[in-house]
């Protein structure tokens, strides 16, 4: 197969575009007082669009970004584009990345050079990746998706062409969070010929056990509050993605709040978004979903998972590692995650929120080396 150097460039008229269309913004009402509590806070909204308008670069981030050597393919009618990073070290063994929504490759900035040459960063040269970090089908630079269909298990099934058949990784291991946990743990699922190991953020999604325990009641209990309070977004992209899509494709401050509200709720800032994340680190997420015009394709990936049947998630075999946050530890029970992997490493990171590779880029770093050093890619 064909891989094809690839550099990101906008075009001047899609960045005067953007300013244009952020300069007429209609901004709704707010209630006083309220802040975050019912939704993206219109007076921050306001302050970063206006820095998102005047004063964000996109040329810097372009630039930067266009630092990483980055590729695309063609797999099943798609082109996917994709970071690729030698490692630096006596064996660098190869590990693919995978981004969840609302994020994109960009996320993984940090982290890669920390997995690639881990010399330069104080550990040790026989920890090098090969790092490979793809955006998924209707994500950043990678093609939209004309098709249904496009669901974790397919997408899984891309990524796995992309290592094995692109790339000649005859064996390889697998991290992601997020929706890039859900392809993570289906790569490990349905790819253990080619994936010797995975490290996923989320524990598989499963159907509710017919025998759960008084600790899993209280996790799925747990869930269901969450969804019931937080989960809305995903409600709406499961089941009206294209309506969604047509609001957020055409209004950048539309697009900025439906996605900065989930970096700020899910991170572990403590209601200070800029704690954690600069405006620039926001913007390039956001910027990349609407210079690529893919917000709805990102979205439709939930409809086509609710509805296109995939198979179960239990019976994951190979080794796995489940690293959650926090919050997620303390609740999730080592048996539930049990019911889907055979051969579990459960471990829970201290620090840092659902965007960790940015938050706590050290600590992820050093949790992928330690569970994948003593494993073999010997099948």
């Amino acid at each position: 197969m064909i891989v094809t150097p690839f550099r990101i460039a906008i075009p001047d008229g899609d960045v005067a575009d953007l300013r244009a269309r952020l300069a007429l913004t209609r901004w709704p009402e707010a209630i006083e007082g309220r802040g975050w509590s019912d939704g993206a806070d219109v007076a921050y909204m306001r302050e970063l669009c206006e820095y998102w308008r005047t004063t964000f670069d996109w040329r810097a981030v372009e630039a930067r970004l266009n630092r990483l050597p980055q590729f695309k393919a063609r797999l099943d009618g798609l082109d996917i584009h994709f970071v690729h990073v030698r490692g630096v070290g006596p064996n660098p063994r190869p590990l693919i990345i995978t981004h969840g929504w609302p994020s994109s490759f960009a996320e993984f900035e940090a982290l890669i050079p920390l997995l690639t040459d881990p010399a330069a960063h104080g550990g040790d040269a026989a920890d090098a990746f090969d790092v490979v970090v793809p955006s998924m089908p209707g994500y950043g630079f990678s093609d939209r998706p004309r098709a249904g269909g496009m669901n974790d298990a397919a997408v899984g099934d891309i990524l796995a062409g992309l290592m094995r058949d692109v790339l000649g990784y005859r064996r390889f291991f697998a991290h992601g969070g997020d929706v890039g946990a859900n392809v993570t743990n289906r790569l490990g699922r349905a790819h253990a010929d080619c994936v010797a190991a995975i490290h996923a953020m989320a524990a598989p999604k499963m159907s509710r056990p017919a025998d759960p325990s008084d600790d899993e009641r209280e996790w799925l209990d747990y869930v269901a509050v969450w969804e019931r309070d937080e989960g809305a977004y995903g409600h709406q992209q499961r089941s009206k993605p294209q309506t969604l899509a047509m609001g957020l494709n055409d209004s950048p401050a539309g697009l900025a709040a439906w996605i900065v509200e989930k970096w700020r709720g899910w991170s572990e800032c403590g209601g200070d978004v800029e704690s954690v994340f600069s405006k620039d680190d926001l913007l390039t997420q956001v910027s990349i979903y609407w210079f690529t015009q893919t917000i709805g394709s990102s979205v439709r990936r939930y409809y086509e998972t609710q509805h296109t049947p995939e198979p179960s998630n239990a019976g994951i075999e190979v080794p796995a590692r489940l690293f959650l946050t926090q919050e997620k530890a303390d609740r999730c029970p080592r048996e539930y995650a049990e019911r889907a992997y055979r051969n579990l490493s459960y471990g829970t990171a201290e620090r840092g929120g659902h965007f960790l590779a940015m938050e706590e880029p050290d600590l992820l770093a050093a949790d992928l080396r330690d569970f994948f050093r003593p494993i073999s890619l010997s099948p």
